[in-house]
C-alpha cells in the first residue's frame, strides 16, 4: 500500500503481553510462533504470578494449547492467586475453512469457572491503542483505525478518539454492521481504497 513503517511503530498484542508482564512467571496458553516475542517473561508450567490466554491457527496446536489438561492448569493457577490476562476475547476469527472458534472463548470459560475477569491486553485496550499512538507520535483524531471487526473494534477505538474505516473483508458480515451499537465513520470494500481516502482526510478533502 506504500507505507514504510520501522519495526518498533508496529503494535503486536504479543508485544504489549511482554511490555505488561516484563520479569514475572507466567502460564502462557498461546501457539508456539508468538513465543519468542514474549521476551521478558519467565515462561512457567506452574507456580505462576500471571496466566496469558491467546491466539489461535489453523493447525492442531490448539487441540494441544487449549486442552483440558493446560486449561485446568491455568484454572488452578488463578485459584493459587496468579492474574488472567489474554491477548484477546474474540469470540471467532476467519481462516481458509471459514469462521473458526477463537481463544476467546476459553478466556471466558476461565472467568466463568473462576469469578475473575481477565485483563484484555490487545484490542479493545485502550492501554493498546496508547501504545500504538505513542510509538507512532499521533494524535487519536488524526488517525484512523481501518478493521474488518466491527463488534471488536469500532466502538473502542472511536471512543478514544480515532476515525474508523470499516473493510469488506475477512469477518466482516453485513448483519453485524446492522446491529452493531456503534457505526464506523466509513465502510470500504477493499483495504486498496484507504490510501485515496487518508490522502483526502490529510487534505481536509474528506467529511463522514
Amino acid at each position: 500500500m506504500g507505507f514504510t513503517l520501522e519495526d518498533e511503530e508496529i503494535q503486536t498484542t504479543p508485544g504489549a503481553a511482554a511490555r505488561e508482564l516484563a520479569g514475572k512467571r507466567v502460564l502462557a496458553l498461546v501457539m508456539a510462533d508468538i513465543v519468542p516475542d514474549l521476551e521478558g517473561l519467565e515462561l512457567v508450567g506452574d507456580h505462576a504470578e500471571a496466566v496469558l490466554i491467546g491466539g489461535c491457527d489453523e493447525t492442531l496446536e490448539p487441540n494441544q494449547v487449549f486442552s483440558y489438561m493446560n486449561l485446568a492448569r491455568a484454572f488452578d493457577e488463578v485459584q493459587m492467586g496468579a492474574s488472567l490476562y489474554c491477548l484477546h476475547k474474540n469470540k471467532w476469527w476467519q481462516t481458509s475453512r471459514g469462521p473458526m472458534l477463537d481463544s476467546g472463548a476459553f478466556v471466558a470459560g476461565l472467568e466463568y469457572a473462576t469469578g475473575v475477569d481477565a485483563v484484555v491486553l490487545g484490542k479493545p485496550s485502550p492501554s493498546y491503542f496508547a501504545a500504538a499512538l505513542d510509538a507512532l507520535a499521533a494524535e487519536p483524531e488524526l488517525t484512523w483505525l481501518v478493521t474488518d471487526d466491527v463488534e471488536a473494534d469500532v466502538r473502542s477505538a472511536q471512543l478514544f478518539g480515532m476515525k474508523t474505516a470499516l473493510v469488506r473483508t475477512g469477518k466482516f458480515r453485513p448483519e453485524a454492521l446492522e446491529s452493531a451499537d456503534t457505526s464506523p465513520d466509513i465502510v470500504v470494500s477493499s483495504l486498496g481504497h484507504f490510501p485515496a481516502l487518508l490522502e483526502e482526510d490529510l487534505t481536509g478533502g474528506w467529511a463522514p
